[in-house]
């Protein structure tokens, strides 16, 4: 009676750990747009060169001191489905800090949310994974959001925002279906690999287009800072909180990095999202809910031991 009480309160314990870490992660990964706002003079490529160096870098001694093995190892086992993670990954980075830098961060991160649905599509084109009923109703809802959101963006950059936000959305869709492909639950090595891609790829696009490679000290602080703290660190706590969680929870929980990402540019910066922007992400947010509820509704009862 007593060990199965202890085992009780160890599951529980447990749970309230995976629950922290994974919504810490989301609160790190909501300070995206925040450090892009702050950023003064740097353009996307400049921002993803210096934040991959240190992403990279940060990465390499996490994954060498938990696993004993270098990233590379992890790469070669992975095999070809990590190249393409690895890949879509550095579509999604430089969507994402040229929509943040184009239109409100409301507007960017309520797009970046429809990754979980674009992702239920690719894998059932691609990997012929089985869609729920209810998920094709909420990607119906969610596409209701989407036009409603873009509905006072067809001049100058806020399209052109909206536009990068949805394919960020989609460079992630395709690094989750990616993982599923290789069968890895790993993150880290994949991640690791986009940091090593988006630095060559970045130093080619900086040095085609002039741009200098050399930032100012606060640009330059803030840019390798997000590397470290705001994906690295979140990545991390994420991966840890995540293999205690059900998926649909951790859909639920992650909402925190869209919902608190307009709150820190609207304290600190004063930026507000249009009207538009907050009824279609109110539709948006009530799809993804709804998804992930009826997904912990019909997902079986844990099997006691």
């Amino acid at each position: 009676m007593t060990t199965g009480l202890n085992e009780i309160s160890t599951r529980g314990e447990h749970r309230r750990q995976s629950v922290f870490f994974v919504f810490a992660a989301g609160v790190l990964w909501s300070t995206v747009g925040l450090g892009i706002r702050l950023i003064e003079d740097a353009v996307v490529w400049q921002i993803l060169l210096y934040r991959s160096i240190s992403l990279s870098l940060f990465l390499f001694v996490v994954i060498r001191l938990r696993t004993g093995e270098t990233p590379f190892a992890h790469l070669r086992r992975l095999g070809f489905p990590a190249v393409v993670a690895g890949l879509s990954l550095v579509a999604a980075y430089s969507g994402g800090i040229y929509a943040i830098q184009v239109t409100s961060v409301a507007n960017a991160m309520l797009l970046f949310a429809t990754a979980p649905f674009m992702a239920a599509v690719l894998g059932w084109i691609v990997l012929k994974e089985h869609v729920r009923g209810a998920t094709w109703v909420s990607i119906a809802v969610a596409i209701c959001g989407i036009a409603i959101m873009v509905m006072d963006k067809f001049a100058g950059g806020a399209l052109k925002g909206s536009l990068a936000a949805l394919g960020s959305a989609f460079g992630f869709a395709v690094f989750t279906v990616a993982l599923r492909w290789g069968k890895s639950g790993e993150m880290l090595p994949s991640v690791f690999l986009s940091g090593v891609f988006a630095i060559f790829i970045t130093f080619a696009v900086c040095k085609f287009l002039q741009l200098p490679l050399l930032l100012s000290p606060r640009d330059g602080s803030i840019a390798m800072a997000m590397g470290i703290f705001q994906v690295g660190a979140g990545l991390i706590l994420y991966t840890l909180g995540s293999r205690g969680l059900p998926a649909a929870e951790l859909v639920l929980l992650s909402l925190a990095e869209v919902l608190l990402g307009p709150v820190w540019v609207w304290v600190f910066l004063g930026e507000t999202a249009t009207f538009h922007t907050l009824l279609g992400g109110s539709v948006l947010l009530i799809a993804i809910v709804g998804n992930a509820v009826s997904g912990m509704v019909r997902a079986p009862p844990p099997v006691s031991g």
